[in-house]
């Protein structure tokens, strides 16, 4: 899968998903400054702190402690048909080459919607602030869209479903996903990623970083239903298109397999 930086067939919709990591090195200068805690002993204690002080438990830390490991991209045409899927980075996935990347192809495409689950709250801020750190430009036009409350060039379908927030969307996006049939969480979680970067795993992250975007995108074409912009047949057609595609991309992507192996019919219950 290829650098996103070819603007020759104009896309609408950019889906994209992120995993990462958190940066123990920062962890340490800034929360425990005096301590001489290595890298790996800065990120045990502060997850040891955030379960602490979270109610459901969790680990993760925010998006100024962490830097991206995998993005991948899903070009979407303007009749919501799949046009490329990107793994940026390849193949060394280092984190400073992904974030070039990502925002040389947001630059090079202004007028494209950028689709996410849960982008506002940490994804797009998880990119913005990886641009900080590496000196990368991410485009006038980005910040002025943005950075308006209408009109913005971000649909986040976190935020859509739970109507800004006013209910919390308990099972997120691998709820929706198996709702659809679709694979959504299989043997990888996003708490298990910062073990798999410590052992080297940079490709089994980024392929369940594919899979994320995947499940976005079927989710982002049922939302498009509800919203009338395309009928229930035309999603089916659209589904339907999209396995082919990929079973086309298998011997180029062989992880898309796994996806397909997975999938299922959409079948409402009860």
């Amino acid at each position: 899968m290829g650098e996103i930086l070819s603007i020759k067939d104009a896309s609408a919709y950019l889906v994209l998903d992120t995993e990462s990591v958190p940066d123990g090195r920062l962890l340490g200068k800034v929360k425990y400054p005096q301590e001489n805690l290595t890298p790996e002993e800065a990120v045990s204690r502060a997850q040891a702190e955030a379960r602490e002080h979270s109610r459901t438990g969790s680990d993760f830390l925010p998006p100024s402690f962490q830097f991206p490991v995998a993005v991948c991209v899903i070009r979407v045409a303007a009749d919501l048909t799949l046009q490329r899927i990107t793994s940026l980075g390849t193949p060394d996935f280092r984190p400073r080459d992904i974030v070039e990347q990502f925002w040389l192809g947001v630059s090079k495409m202004p007028k494209t919607k950028l689709v996410t689950f849960n982008g506002r709250r940490f994804d797009l801020p998880l990119l913005e602030l990886a641009a900080f750190r590496y000196r990368v430009t991410c485009g006038a036009s980005y910040f002025d869209q943005s950075r308006t409350r209408f009109n913005t060039n971000h649909l986040d379908l976190f935020d859509w479903l739970s109507n800004s927030g006013a209910c919390w969307l308990t099972g997120g996006l691998d709820a929706l996903s198996k709702i659809l049939g679709k694979p959504g969480k299989m043997d990888v979680a996003g708490d298990q990623v910062y073990a798999m970067w410590r052992e080297g795993k940079t490709r089994e992250i980024n392929d369940y970083c594919v899979f994320d975007t995947l499940d976005t995108y079927f989710v982002f074409l049922r939302t498009r239903v509800m919203a009338g912009a395309i009928s229930g047949k035309q999603e089916e057609e659209l589904v339907e298109r999209a396995r082919e595609w990929l079973a086309g991309k298998t011997g180029e992507v062989p992880a898309l397999q796994k996806y397909l192996d997975n999938w299922g019919a959409w079948e409402p219950w009860p």
